[in-house]
C-alpha cells in the first residue's frame, strides 16, 4: 500500500461513515458515536439517504454530496449496497474504504470479488469485509464497532477475527497497555497482513506487533514482510486451526506428512516470527514486550519467599525450554551476608517466609547485578507479615531506578500470588511486567529469549557446503520434460535415479523386469558383483509397496529372485487388480549396518508451495510420526536446524559402539532438495525413504517422484511457487572490462558476509564517504549481514568477482514491497566499487544489469541520492536519461530517477 494510504487509514483528515442509522446499537450508529467519544479531531460525516440528521448531527444522502473528499470511508450499508458506495468512493477519490459488512459472498462473481475490482480500477484500498473495523488510538481514531476503546501505546495488533480484537482490547485496557494501531483484517478482499506487517515494521512508534492469523493470501507477500519486520522489532503470533482436521491427502509418505499447521509452522519459524499457541500466551507476550526489550541471554534467576512455588516456577520454566541461572560465588557469597543461613543457597534464591521488605531489596539489588544471569523473576506469596501492596510499590520504585541508572536494564519480572488487585498497580505505574501467574511470567521471560534466537537465526552467517557441487540441471530439465511429454506422474525408477544422480544424491541402479524371468536375467548378470539382490513391485498405482507385501531382500540366488518377483506380482495383483503392473524392479542389496533410516523429500502445499521435509523414516514412518518441516531455500545452517527438530536427530550421534552418522552429508541432501525444488518446477512430490546415513555419507535406497506435466515454464529459471524467492541464477553473467579483465556477476549469497568484509577494507574512505553520505570506519557484522542474507523479492544485490571469487564492486536496488492492488513499485538504487578498479567501467557495466534486472522485476521507476561532488556517479546518470533535481533539504545532494519501460 502506498504511504498515503496508510496515512488515510491511520491519520485520516476526514471520515465518512455510509450507512448511518438512528437505530440503537445500529452499525453505522455506533461507529460514528465512537469516533466522537475518541475525540477525532477531523472532519466526520455520516452517509444515508434515508434521515436528514442524526442525534443532532446533519448527514448527506449521497457521497458526492459532501462538500470535500474523505479521506477514509467506513461501510456498513447492506450487503446489495456495498457494490454501488465502492463505486461512488472510488469516482470521488478517497483514499481507503473499511468494509464492516459481512455477507459479501467468496470466488467469483461475489460481491467480494466484484468490490475488489471497482476498487482496483480506481486506486481505492480496502480494509475487510466482514471486519470489526479500524482504530488508531494516538489519532483518536475508533472507526470500528468494539465495545470499548483502546488506550495509545506501543503495541500493534492486526487480526483476522473481530473477537480477537474486542477480547484483546478488553484484556489490555485491564492493565493500561495501548496500541499504536489495530486492524480487523475481515476477509482481506485488499489489504492484507503483509501489507500491515509492511507499515508497522518501519513505524517507530511501534514496538511489538501481535498478529493473529487464520489464512494467508499471497505467501510471498506475507513471509516478505513478516521477515522485514521481524528484523526490525518482535512479532508474536497465534496461528488458529492448529488441530483441523485438514491435513490433505497425498499419494506418498511425504505429501502425508505436510499437514496444513505444519507447513504454517514452518512458515512462521523461517520469517523469525515468535508463534504461541492461544491468547493467554499472547497476552503473556504482549505483557512482556509492552514492557521489556529483547535480551541477549536467556538464564533466568528467580526469587521468592516461598520455596515451593519457586521450584514450581523452575519447572515450568524448563518445560518451557527456558534456562535456569546459576548463581556466581560472588552473588552467593553477598546472599550469605544479607539473608538469614537458612536461604536455599541456590537458584530458586528462597529468602523465606519471614521476609520483609528490606530482605526483598537487598537480594534484588545482588541478584540483579550477578553477571551469572540475564533476567530477574520477583515472587511473592501472601503472608501476615508484610503488606503485599506495600512491598509491591517499594520493589517496584527499586527496581525502576537501578533500571534507569543503566543504559541497557536487565528485565525484572513480577508475580504477586493471590487475588489481590491492588499490587498489580505499582509496577503498572513504573512499567514493569507482572502477572497473576507464574506460568505467565515464566512464559514471559522464554518469549524475550526465543524471540533473540529467531532474530539470531535469521541473521546467521551459514556455515560452508561440504563439498562443491554443480547440479546437471539440464540433464535434470531433459528426463522431466521427456517424462511430462509422455504425460505421465510419476517418473520411472531409472529416471528417479538418473534425477537424484543429477543433484550428487546417491542411489544404486535399478533395473526394470516385466516379468519373472527378465528378473532372473537381470539377477544373473548382477550376481557377477552383488552379493545379495532386493526385489520390489513397481506401479505407478501403488505408492506403499508396504501395502502389497511388495519388497523382498536378501536373496542370493538367480531361482530366490525368480520365485520372489513371481510372488510379488501375485500379490500385488491378487490385493490390487485395479492397479497397473508393469513389472518388478531389481536392485542390489548395500549392507551398511550401522545405518539408520531416515526419509527426506518434498512436498507442495497449496498455500506456501514447495517444502521439504525430513525425519525418521522405514516403513512405519507415519506411525513413529517424527518429521520436520522448512521451506525452501534451504542452506546449511537451514539443514541442521531443520534435522534437530526431529527426535531422530539424536540417533544420528554416536552411541552404544555406533559410529556417528555423517551429519553433514545428511544436511546437503536436504539442501540439494530444496535446489532441485527450485530448478525444476515440476516436481510437486519427491520421496526418498529410506535414506541410509552413516558414518560413510548417505544413501537412497528407495524414491518417488511426482511431476506435473502441465507446469508452465519458468520465466526466471526458478521455482515460482516458491514462498520465498529463490537464488536468482539470472543474474549470473560474465563482463569484459576495459583492458581486457573479465569478470564474473551473480546475486549476493549468504556465504557471501567474509568476501564482503574483505572488499569494504579495500575500499577508500573518499569513496565510502560519497557511497554513505558519511565517513564509516568500521562495517559491523550485523551490517554485512543485512547486505547477504536478503529477500530476493525485495532487494536486488549483484556483486561482481573475480576468478578467485574476491568481490570487486556491489550493485544494489531495495525496492517497494509489493501490494495486493498491484501499486506501481520504485526501487532506489546504490553501487560502489573497490577504489582501485575505477576508469574500468565496472560501473556502467553494474548499472546496466541493475537497470535490466528492474525491469525484469517489474518496477515502474529507480530512483537514487547522489552528492553533487561525485562527477562520475552524476555524468553516468545523466547519459543513462535519469531525471536529475536538487534535493530540497540539502543543498548538497541530487535527487535521480529513471523511469523503467517495461518489456513487450
Amino acid at each position: 500500500m502506498h504511504r498515503t494510504g496508510l496515512d488515510a487509514l491511520f491519520r485520516p483528515r476526514a471520515i465518512a461513515v455510509c450507512g448511518g442509522s438512528p437505530r440503537e446499537r445500529s452499525l453505522g450508529r455506533v461507529i460514528a458515536e465512537n469516533l466522537r467519544v475518541a475525540g477525532f479531531a477531523g472532519t466526520l460525516s455520516v452517509v444515508t439517504p434515508r434521515h436528514e440528521e442524526i442525534d443532532g448531527h446533519a448527514t448527506v444522502r449521497r457521497l458526492r454530496d459532501l462538500d470535500h473528499v474523505p479521506d477514509l470511508v467506513v461501510v456498513t450499508v447492506p450487503p446489495r449496497h456495498v457494490e454501488q458506495v465502492i463505486e461512488d468512493a472510488g469516482r470521488a477519490g478517497v483514499t481507503v474504504a473499511v468494509v464492516i459488512t459481512a455477507g459479501l459472498g467468496h470466488g467469483p462473481g461475489s460481491v467480494r470479488e466484484r468490490i475488489a475490482t471497482t476498487a482496483r480500477r480506481h486506486g481505492l484500498r480496502l480494509v475487510g469485509p466482514n471486519c470489526l473495523g479500524v482504530l488508531s488510538p494516538r489519532h483518536r481514531v475508533n472507526a470500528s464497532f468494539a465495545a470499548s476503546p483502546a488506550q495509545p501505546g506501543d503495541l500493534a495488533l492486526l487480526a483476522q477475527s473481530g473477537a480477537i480484537v474486542t477480547a484483546t482490547v478488553e484484556w489490555a485496557n485491564a492493565r493500561r497497555i495501548g496500541f499504536s494501531g489495530i486492524v480487523s483484517l475481515g476477509d482481506m478482499a485488499d489489504v492484507d497482513l503483509g501489507e500491515l506487517l509492511d507499515h508497522f515494521a518501519t513505524d517507530p512508534g511501534t514496538r511489538a506487533i501481535l498478529l493473529y492469523m487464520e489464512s494467508v493470501g499471497d505467501a510471498r507477500r506475507f513471509l516478505s514482510a513478516a521477515r522485514a519486520a521481524a528484523r526490525a522489532k518482535p512479532v508474536i503470533v497465534v496461528k488458529a486451526g492448529r488441530h483441523a482436521a485438514g491435513a490433505r491427502a497425498a499419494a506418498s509418505h511425504t505429501g502425508a506428512l505436510a499437514g496444513r499447521d505444519a507447513v504454517y509452522d514452518a512458515a512462521i519459524r523461517r520469517a523469525g516470527l515468535l508463534r504461541v499457541n492461544d491468547l493467554e500466551e499472547l497476552f503473556a507476550a504482549a505483557n512482556t514486550l509492552s514492557h521489556l526489550r529483547p535480551i541477549d541471554g536467556q538464564r533466568l534467576a528467580i526469587l521468592t519467599n516461598g520455596g515451593g512455588v519457586g521450584i514450581l516456577a523452575i519447572d515450568r520454566l524448563l518445560d518451557l525450554g527456558g534456562v535456569a541461572a546459576d548463581l556466581s560465588d560472588a552473588a552467593t557469597a553477598a546472599l550469605d551476608a544479607a539473608l538469614p543461613p537458612t536461604w536455599s543457597r541456590g537458584n530458586p534464591v528462597d529468602i523465606g517466609g519471614d521476609a520483609d521488605i528490606e530482605r526483598y531489596l537487598a537480594a534484588i539489588d545482588i541478584l540483579y547485578d550477578d553477571p551469572a544471569n540475564d533476567g530477574l523473576f520477583v515472587i511473592h506469596t501472601p503472608t501476615a507479615l508484610v503488606s503485599p501492596v506495600e512491598l509491591a510499590e517499594r520493589v517496584a520504585e527499586h527496581v525502576d531506578a537501578r533500571r534507569r541508572a543503566q543504559r541497557e536494564p536487565k528485565p525484572v519480572l513480577a508475580c504477586w500470588l493471590g487475588e489481590m488487585p491492588d499490587t498489580r498497580a505499582p509496577f503498572d505505574a513504573f512499567d514493569l511486567p507482572s502477572y497473576r501467574t507464574l506460568t505467565g511470567a515464566v512464559r514471559g521471560f522464554v518469549h524475550l529469549v526465543r524471540y533473540r534466537q529467531a532474530i539470531e537465526q535469521l541473521m546467521a552467517t551459514p556455515p560452508s557446503l561440504p563439498e562443491e557441487f554443480d547440479a546437471d540441471t539440464g540433464r535434470a530439465r531433459a528426463l522431466v520434460a521427456d517424462a511430462a511429454a509422455r504425460g505421465e506422474e510419476w517418473l520411472d525408477p531409472a529416471a528417479v535415479q538418473a534425477l537424484l544422480g543429477c543433484y550428487g544424491i546417491p542411489m544404486p541402479p535399478v533395473h526394470l523386469a516385466a516379468t519373472p524371468e527378465a528378473a532372473a536375467a537381470h539377477a544373473e548378470a548382477l550376481f557377477t558383483r552383488h552379493a545379495a539382490l532386493a526385489v520390489k513391485i513397481h506401479s505407478p498405482d501403488i505408492q506403499h509397496k508396504s501395502d502389497v507385501d511388495g519388497v523382498v531382500l536378501g536373496l542370493d540366488s538367480v531361482d530366490a529372485v525368480h520365485a520372489a518377483a513371481a510372488a510379488i506380482l501375485a500379490r500385488a495383483a491378487a490385493r490390487r487388480p485395479d492397479a497397473r503392473l508393469p513389472g518388478v524392479l531389481v536392485q542390489p542389496m548395500h549392507s551398511r549396518p550401522q545405518a539408520r533410516e531416515l526419509i527426506a523429500g518434498l512436498a507442495d502445499d497449496e498455500v506456501f508451495g514447495p517444502v521439504v521435509l525430513f525425519g525418521a523414516g522405514g516403513i512405519a514412518v507415519e506411525v513413529v510420526d517424527d518429521t520436520a518441516l522448512a521451506l525452501p531455500p534451504l542452506h546449511m545452517g537451514l539443514a541442521h536446524d531443520l534435522i534437530g527438530r526431529t527426535r531422530v536427530a539424536k540417533l544420528l550421534g554416536a552411541f552404544r559402539g555406533r559410529p556417528a552418522a555423517d551429519l553433514d552429508a545428511v544436511a546437503l541432501v536436504l539442501v540439494k532438495l530444496a535446489q532441485l525444488s527450485a530448478e525444476i518446477p515440476e516436481v510437486r512430490e519427491l520421496d526418498i525413504n529410506p535414506l541410509l546415513a552413516d558414518a560413510d555419507g548417505v544413501l537412497a535406497l528407495d524414491a518417488r517422484v511426482r511431476i506435473d506435466p502441465g507446469t508452465p515454464p519458468s520465466p526466471d529459471a526458478t521455482n515460482p511457487r516458491f514462498a520465498i524467492k529463490p537464488y536468482p541464477k539470472a543474474l549470473e553473467g560474465d563482463l569484459a572490462l576495459r583492458g581486457g579483465m573479465r569478470v564474473h556477476t551473480r546475486a549476493v549469497r549468504p556465504d557471501d558476509e567474509e568476501r564482503l568484509r574483505r572488499f569494504f577494507e579495500r575500499i577508500d574512505p573518499h569513496d565510502i564517504r560519497q557511497r554513505y553520505f558519511a565517513p564509516v570506519k568500521h562495517f559491523s557484522r550485523t551490517f554485512i549481514a543485512r547486505l547477504t542474507q536478503i529477500d530476493y523479492a525485495r532487494v536486488i544485490v549483484i556483486i561482481a568477482v573475480d576468478d578467485a571469487d574476491e568481490v570487486l564492486g556491489i550493485a544494489q536496488i531495495h525496492a517497494d514491497p509489493e501490494s495486493a492492488a498491484g501499486d506501481a513499485r520504485e526501487g532506489e538504487y546504490a553501487i560502489l566499487l573497490r577504489s582501485d578498479l575505477k576508469g574500468m567501467g565496472l560501473g556502467w557495466a553494474l548499472m546496466q544489469r541493475l537497470i535490466a534486472q528492474a525491469r525484469r522485476a517489474g518496477l515502474a521507476r529507480i530512483t537514487g541520492q547522489v552528492l553533487r561532488e561525485n562527477d562520475n556517479m552524476l555524468a553516468m546518470c545523466r547519459h543513462l536519461g535519469f531525471d536529475i533535481r536538487n534535493d530540497p533539504d540539502d543543498i548538497g545532494v541530487a535527487l535521480v530517477s529513471l523511469p523503467i519501460e517495461r518489456p513487450d
